[in-house]
């Protein structure tokens, strides 16, 4: 690395990664990898220090294991989210699928099935804290003045403010993941157009980290499972078996 290069790396903002895993070879592996990357790593071998430290002092993400003592992943994210939009990826085995798509469900941002490159878990940190970056961004900092803030979205009893990452259903709050909102948005900015799965993940994944189908269904589901909190009768994400997604302003 080039004096330049290190100059540059040294004034760049260390992202502090929280990893929680029973599995000391895991935690100690995965630390060491980050670190290398440039980040800062705390680790936990259970789910009930990780909640308290990570509500306590929150990472700029966390990676859980599924399977752990005193806390599993999935009662650790539960318990996370209902005070924390802390982005999250599980770490699961190939034979934790219902899992998979429980925790995504749940409100975690990604996946990855062990045993995994450090290279992919990488990439896919990155790719979630740049969303989450350009989310905080555009709500906190005013566009310049020769520059249009981003338009609100409103399609019937759905409003959506980019700038501020709000969306509200009959003038009530809904609060969406990055992940989430980034769906929402490419839907029904379109109403009636069916989207993709691939046109989804282009959206929501701007970038060449690679997700599958069932990771965009779970999004879905979750989302549905969110307004219907608010509305009962929410029906306004349509499914087209085979095709994708489209958003009906009806709802």
């Amino acid at each position: 690395m080039s004096n330049n290069e290190k100059a540059a790396s040294s004034a760049t903002p260390r992202h502090t990664i929280a990893l929680v895993d029973d599995d000391r070879n895991i935690l100690t592996s995965v630390s060491i990898g980050l670190q290398a990357e440039g980040f800062t790593t705390r680790v936990y071998a259970d789910g009930a220090s990780a909640l308290k430290a990570c509500l306590e002092n929150p990472p700029d993400l966390a990676i859980f294991d599924i399977k752990m003592p005193r806390m599993d992943g999935l009662e650790l994210l539960q318990r996370l989210r209902e005070k924390s939009a802390l982005p999250v990826i599980f770490l699961t085995s190939k034979d934790e699928e219902p899992d998979e798509a429980l925790g995504l469900a749940m409100g975690a941002d990604d996946y990855i099935t062990k045993p995994f490159s450090q290279r992919l878990l990488v990439a896919r940190i990155r790719a979630i804290l740049r969303r989450v970056e350009v989310a905080r961004a555009d709500a906190a900092e005013p566009a310049p003045d020769d520059t249009p803030a981003p338009e609100m979205v409103h399609r019937g009893r759905l409003s959506m403010d980019p700038a501020r990452h709000e969306v509200r259903w009959d003038d009530r709050p809904v609060s969406l993941t990055v992940t989430e909102f980034l769906i929402l948005e490419t839907l029904a900015q379109r109403p009636g157009v069916i989207k993709s799965r691939n046109q989804l993940m282009d959206c929501a994944y701007n970038d060449d980290t690679y997700v599958d189908d069932r990771t965009i269904d779970s999004h879905i589901k979750r989302l549905r499972r969110k307004f219907r909190q608010v509305d009962p009768t929410f029906s306004a994400i349509e499914t087209l078996y085979g095709a994708g997604y489209s958003f009906g302003e009806g709802g």
